[in-house]
């Protein structure tokens, strides 16, 4: 899918995650300089954010995906890393994680969750800030379940279901891509799994890892939220 990523992804909320990440710094951990973007992707957020001055790290399970990322500024002095974000090691006293466009929504057992969640706030200093966002449990049932998605390009065609997965609040994105090559087109298919969590839960696992729950936004509105599509938290590794 990384070959495919970014033209799929086109209309993105990019500059919102920016702005939000930086807008949540400013407030909550002012003297933050260096970020890990943990779920990078293609590393569309990472260099935003390195282009406004942070210190960055992109980290993602896909080496496709890191590969292309590195690709689009070889010379920018950003670390790339694969590893699963379930078993982050090797990095501490991070000002600030995020983990954005619902990559816990992929980890798809709450145990892995949790895991994530201590790694995650191993891996920061005191006073730092982890940032992510959900689907909302509403999205999830009203928009996404049972929806189909498709688009047609000259040269990439693709056909999207969305199916309700075995367990309450899971889903299945079923995808099939009609890719252009040498003027042929070549069928590839994914199958991605996602799990949507509850905000309770996230929250009283957030706290059991270690982390004060600053706030939840929705749709990168100003003052917290919990009524739209995408939940966006902003968590704090206590400062003592």
């Amino acid at each position: 899918m990384a070959q495919v990523y970014d033209r799929l992804m086109e209309d993105a909320p990019y500059d919102r995650w920016v702005e939000f990440t930086d807008r949540m710094l400013k407030k909550f951990h002012p003297k933050a300089a260096a970020i890990i973007d943990l779920g990078c992707g293609t590393g569309e957020i990472t260099h935003r954010l390195h282009k406004r001055g942070y210190h960055m790290t992109g980290i993602d399970l896909s080496s496709d995906m890191l590969t292309i990322a590195q690709q689009k500024d070889p010379k920018a002095p950003i670390a790339w890393h694969r590893q699963d974000m379930t078993s982050l090691s090797g990095f501490h006293a991070a000002d600030c994680i995020i983990s954005y466009c619902d990559v816990i929504n992929y980890v798809t057992e709450e145990d892995a969750v949790k895991d994530s969640f201590r790694h995650i706030h191993e891996a920061l200093g005191k006073g730092g800030l982890f940032l992510f966002d959900v689907h909302s449990i509403e999205h999830i049932q009203q928009d996404l379940l049972g929806a189909t998605f498709a688009e047609v390009y000259d040269d990439l065609s693709y056909v999207w279901f969305c199916d309700p997965g075995e367990k309450e609040n899971s889903f299945v994105h079923d995808l099939t891509f009609f890719v252009q090559t040498n003027g042929l087109y070549n069928r590839f298919d994914e199958v991605h799994y996602q799990q949507g969590y509850q905000t309770e839960d996230l929250a009283t696992w957030l706290k059991d890892a270690g982390f004060l729950l600053k706030g939840i936004y929705a749709d990168f509105r100003e003052q917290p939220s919990q009524e739209g599509d995408r939940l966006l938290f902003v968590c704090q590794k206590e400062s003592k």
